[in-house]
């Protein structure tokens, strides 16, 4: 027999369209939704060979009222054997508000509509397309923090170059964690409404961890120091030489070195390093993979003139032993590496996306290659 479909059936392709395309609705104000569901009412030869499924079948929708959000349309079959019948044929659904009924959601809905029109007015010339994108995130809102989400944007509207740090917004349950776990949101919300790139606030200077390997060079003593990044780009420090490693067990490792200093910058940390005015000349070692020349080709794009070591050919095949693989491995074009650092990464990827980790080159080999012993 034909499959029938049952209201059962209807409400879940509701509730499928619903959690696929609510947002977007509600975004748009769209209100020409229809979901429309033919009911394959079954044949003569159907009925005759399972009456008593047909008729708890027909039965099922007869319980349907229109309150429900369903539009029925039932038709008269005449049947040589089995008479007239009238039988269901097709259930149509007009519009998100009987759709979001239909599928079990028309509080959610309701939720999601208020909330994205409080909205509207942030988002910009053209609200529809913010107000989609970000969505998902607006329902996931709890009450009380959409109550500060407006306050928050309202705030800001006004306050557009505070220069305050989120401690000291006079928004009420506002914290740092609170705006930190919600910036994507928060921000996009206010740039559509103000053009304003960023939020108009101070950030804590980020820290940098540096080893001293020369102690005429140390501050006060001290040859291990984590400090903010704007504080060390104004010190007295001028070091003849610096190294940036990617890994901080290598910066801990590292002998004395007379004139120099160690920094950590691994990742998008190598930022940090550009913005010290007296570490424009470096020597990096990181990692022997796509993401370690990613990490050079972001120090040198930064303006660091930035030499590799480490990270030759030579290297990589001296210690075959020791490769793992890249289960990820960057495609990105890195375009400031040199020749020999290029035909370096074309051959990771020639030998199946593989890798050297720092730390897996023997300690004296790369003290050597680092020529500082």
């Amino acid at each position: 027999m034909t499959t029938l479909v049952t209201p059962a059936d209807v409400r879940a392709r509701a509730k499928k369209l619903f959690d696929r395309d609510a947002r977007t609705w509600a975004a748009e104000h769209r209100t020409d939704v229809v979901l429309d569901v033919s009911l394959r009412p079954p044949t003569e030869r159907e009925v005759l060979g399972d009456l008593d499924r047909v008729r708890q079948w027909v039965t099922s929708w007869r319980g349907v009222t229109a309150a429900s959000g369903i539009e029925l349309e039932w038709v008269v079959r005449s049947w040589p054997r089995v008479g007239s019948q009238e039988v269901p044929v097709r259930a149509v659904l007009r519009g998100p508000d009987a759709i979001a009924r239909v599928a079990g959601e028309a509080g959610a809905w309701r939720l999601l509509v208020a909330r994205l029109d409080e909205l509207r007015g942030f988002a910009g010339s053209a609200p529809g397309v913010v107000l989609r994108a970000r969505a998902r995130a607006i329902a996931d809102l709890d009450g009380a923090d959409f109550t500060r989400l407006v306050d928050v944007l309202t705030w800001l509207r006004e306050n557009p170059a505070s220069g305050r740090l989120i401690r000291e917004l006079p928004i009420r349950g506002i914290h740092t964690k609170w705006i930190e776990s919600r910036h994507g949101l928060v921000e996009a919300l206010h740039r559509a409404d103000t053009g304003a790139p960023g939020l108009g606030l101070r950030e804590p200077s980020p820290l940098v961890r540096i080893r001293v390997l020369d102690p005429s060079l140390a501050f006060h003593g001290l040859t291990d120091v984590s400090a903010p990044v704007d504080d060390l780009a104004v010190s007295a420090i001028r070091p003849g030489r610096v190294f940036v490693f990617e890994n901080l067990a290598t910066v801990l490792a590292m002998p004395d070195v007379p004139g120099a200093v160690a920094v950590h910058g691994g990742g998008h940390r190598v930022d940090l390093v550009a913005r010290l005015p007296w570490a424009q000349t470096v020597t990096y070692w990181g990692d022997l993979d796509s993401h370690g020349f990613a990490i050079l080709n972001r120090l040198r794009s930064r303006g660091v003139d930035a030499t590799s070591a480490v990270m030759d050919t030579d290297t990589l095949f001296d210690h075959r032993d020791l490769w793992g693989i890249d289960p990820d491995p960057n495609v990105g074009v890195l375009e400031q590496l040199t020749p020999g650092e290029r035909s370096t990464l074309q051959a990771l990827s020639a030998e199946g996306n593989v890798r050297l980790e720092q730390e897996r080159v023997p300690w004296s080999y790369a003290l050597t290659r680092l020529a500082v012993n």
